[in-house]
């Protein structure tokens, strides 16, 4: 083999007699635009902790390599867990019989001609995670979980159920396609997450029940327990089920709505995020295909998609094609500058690769995923937003949601907001949902706020789940519409 190819084989722990270069070949041989392999070793822990005792614990190991087949702006995938020469023969042999009609890449020949230096990445790969969670041991896991659900009940002392929950991972990749890349990629991941339930009384004396849940971690390593503990985690939790459980009930109608930077990006990742991936935008299923250079939002409005931040969750070295993570600007002062691509989707639509191929694991082929997106800061002072809302809803946290990326029409729900009275926050509303279209709300934005709110999750998409980060500024939309249970009149009776 090629000595680059070599020495990634051998770091990784391969078998040093493997031949890769044999595979791509075999994959190739009954026609086909580039053959990939995808190598992945995952070593990872869920500690589950609720109510002073551990629930569940899942640790073990993942291994295992996929192989694509790419021809025709279409492609065959298959997986094993037989990192062997003769079981990725087997499944280059078996691939390469689905394939016909493909015109047979220049690289398909006995020997691939690989390429000399590997992938430039971006600055991220500088990045040095401090202690990987892997090195603690699951006693200490379940004490970081166990001071989570203390927080807790340091605020919400009577809560019905506190639980906690620390899951950790090292995801070691290695890609090699007939193209020449070959990338090698670690991923450190530490996510910690508390749910808490309470319970009130009405004023009628039925019981009413609240929960909420709130989670933060990244691509670091224990170290980010320093700055955000765990109590903290399980103390926002709880803090929010306390303003629950004294809210009154959401309004329904048109009104103004400012959501705050804690909100954190969640409706831009759904109503526009999603609708910017080019095996959407590019193939009938998004508002904004056939857009690039048009203007989709107010002036005011940017957004990128920026997987080169370091410690966010969403961040890589390179994504899971080998491509170098990049940080895409999306929109630029209101108008569409480009799309999220894939491979597959660059051969298809003749696009550059934006480094947004990724796949959950190895028994997944890679599709185009968003990674840190967010709006970018305004210029406008918090503060004064909300002082020049005379009446409105005020969003500070926000839950999951629907988008039909075709229309652009999304509906998501208030996990904490408020109403506002002449300028300022008052009482907390409950059950509240947001219903627009993402792109008649990018285009009546007024006011974007100078700070920028981060919120980590995992995206779904095709049944496969994705780490990313989402986030935002305070922005104000001064007309949406607000699902509830009392009519507006019922705040505001003077609002116009």
């Amino acid at each position: 083999m090629n000595s680059i190819l070599t020495e990634a084989v051998s770091k990784f722990g391969l078998p040093t007699n493997l031949d890769l270069e044999r595979v791509l070949a075999t994959a190739l041989r009954n026609g086909g635009a580039t053959a990939e392999l995808f190598f992945e070793e995952t070593d990872s822990s869920r500690v589950f902790y609720e109510d002073g005792k551990v629930e569940r614990i899942v640790d073990g190991k993942d291994r295992g390599c996929g192989l694509r087949i790419l021809f025709d702006g279409r492609s065959v995938y298959g997986y094993t867990t037989d990192l062997g020469q003769s079981a990725l023969e087997t499944l280059a042999t078996t691939l390469s019989a689905a394939v016909s009609g493909g015109k047979i890449s220049a690289n398909a020949k006995d020997v691939i001609e690989w390429r000399k230096t590997e992938p430039k990445s971006r600055e991220i790969a500088a990045y040095k995670i401090g202690t990987s969670p892997r090195s603690i041991t699951l006693k200490e896991k379940v004490a970081l979980a166990e001071r989570a659900t203390l927080g807790a009940r340091s605020v919400l002392k009577d809560a019905r159920q506190v639980s906690a929950v620390v899951l950790d991972s090292l995801r070691r990749v290695l890609v090699v396609n007939s193209d020449g890349v070959i990338s090698a990629n670690d991923k450190t991941y530490l996510q910690m997450a508390c749910e808490v339930v309470g319970e009130s009384r009405t004023a009628g004396g039925e019981p009413r029940v609240e929960s909420a849940y709130e989670t933060d971690g990244g691509f670091v390593g224990t170290e980010f327990f320093l700055k955000t503990t765990p109590e903290s985690i399980g103390e926002e939790a709880a803090r929010r089920v306390k303003v629950l459980l004294s809210a009154v009930p959401a309004p329904s109608g048109s009104m103004p709505v400012v959501l705050a930077a804690e909100a954190g990006g969640t409706m831009i990742h759904e109503a526009v995020g999603h609708g910017l991936e080019a095996d959407l935008a590019c193939n009938g299923l998004s508002v904004y295909q056939g857009k690039v250079g048009q203007q989709v939002a107010s002036p005011l409005i940017s957004v990128l998609d920026d997987g080169t931040m370091p410690e966010r969750r969403g961040s890589y070295t390179f994504d899971d094609e080998g491509t170098p993570s990049q940080r895409n600007v999306l929109i630029e002062n209101g108008i569409l500058k480009g799309y999220l691509v894939d491979r597959i989707s660059a051969m298809k639509f003749d696009l550059p690769a934006t480094g947004n191929g990724r796949r959950e694991t190895f028994r997944n082929k890679p599709i185009v995923r968003m990674t840190n997106t967010y709006i970018a800061p305004g210029k406008d002072d918090p503060a004064q937003i909300l002082k020049d809302t005379k009446w409105g809803l005020f969003v500070r946290s926000m839950g999951g949601g629907q988008v039909n990326t075709v229309t652009g029409d999304f509906v998501f729900a208030v996990t904490e907001g408020y109403l506002i009275r002449d300028g300022k926050i008052a009482e907390p509303i409950r059950g509240a949902t947001l219903v627009g279209n993402g792109p008649k709300v990018l285009q009546i934005i007024d006011r974007v706020g100078n700070d920028l709110g981060f919120a980590t999750g995992t995206c779904g998409k095709d049944g496969q789940g994705a780490p990313v980060t989402d986030a935002q500024p305070t922005m104000r939309i001064p007309e949406l519409t607000v699902g509830g249970e009392v009519p507006v009149s019922t705040y505001w009776p003077n609002a116009v």
